[in-house]
Parts: structure tokens; sequence; C-alpha cells
């Protein structure tokens, strides 16, 4: 699957996918560039039609294979995810608008406290692998709608989705 229109983009993403079952620290070091070069890219999702869900967030896919998916978001304004984990490495990157990212620590299986909230702007990459637990939550709460490219570890056709664990706030 590739809606993603440069044949370079497409080449790109696939090395990427090789560079996947390579050591960690090579992987995350190489998801980050390529992310960087994407979203550094203006216009990278022009002529990609883009699912929008008023209220929420729509999960576009725009590339995949059998070693990472990676999905356009759009976020729309006070649309947020749940506090999770993922099964899979998960690197994003803020193409437009901003993204809040709270992280959080698990008390227990199913509860969680704030460690931290920071707010990402367009250019922001961060990459991450499933050895934390790495527990956050994404939020656009800016005045317009978002977009975040997101690449995961998984075969898309494999997994519905890269969440791991979903977790409660906890009072405290």
């Amino acid at each position: 699957m590739n809606a993603l229109h440069h044949s370079h983009d497409a080449d790109l993403l696939s090395r990427l996918g090789a560079a996947s079952r390579s050591i960690a620290e090579t992987y995350l070091e190489a998801a980050h560039a390529t992310l960087a070069e994407l979203v550094a890219r203006p216009g990278l999702l022009d002529g990609i039609s883009l699912a929008r869900k008023p209220g929420n967030y729509a999960r576009n896919l725009v590339y995949g294979d059998e070693d990472i998916s990676v999905w356009a978001m759009v976020w729309d304004v006070g649309a947020r995810t749940s506090i999770h984990d993922h099964h899979c490495s998960c690197c994003f990157a803020v193409l437009k608008g901003t993204i809040e990212e709270s992280c959080f620590s698990a008390i227990d299986t199913k509860r969680a406290v704030l460690k931290s909230t920071v707010t990402h702007g367009p250019g922001f990459v961060a990459c991450m692998l499933p050895t934390g637990p790495n527990l956050h939550q994404m939020a656009s709460l800016g005045p317009e709608e978002a977009i975040s490219l997101h690449v995961y570890g998984f075969d898309h056709r494999r997994h519905a989705n890269s969440v791991e664990r979903e977790y409660q706030l906890a009072a405290v």
C-alpha cells in the first residue's frame, strides 16, 4: 500500500522497513531521519484524500509493508487518544498544527499517573521502542486541525493498530 506520490518516499520507507530488522539504535536513528526528511517536505500529503472525523481523529494508511505501517493522522480540535502503550515501535512527526503529548507511568495493568505534558509543533519528531512502557496520550488542543505522520513497526495487514494496552487515569 502506498498513497505517497513520490517514488523517493516509497524507497525511503522501504529502506526504513528493512532497517527495522536491525538493532534498536540503528532503527530509531533511521526512523528519526526518515520522518525529519518527510516532515520537512512541503506538500508531502498534497493530492492524498485524507479522512476526517469531526470531534475525533482519523487514521489514514499512506504506506505499509511487512515491517512498518505509516499513518497520516488528522486531528480535529479537541480530539484525543486514550492513554495507551504500543506493542511495536512508535515514531511520529507533526506536520501541521499542534499536538499535546502527555506521558504517564503505569501503577498497575489498568491505571496510570501523569508524569509530564509537552506541546509539539510542526517539524517535531519523536521515536520510541516498546521497551518502556512508553505510555502516552496525544491530543489536538490548538485552534485548528492538526496532522501528524506516524510510523509503527507492524504489518498493517496483521494488526488493526499499534496499541498494546489502554489505561485509565488514576486518582491521586
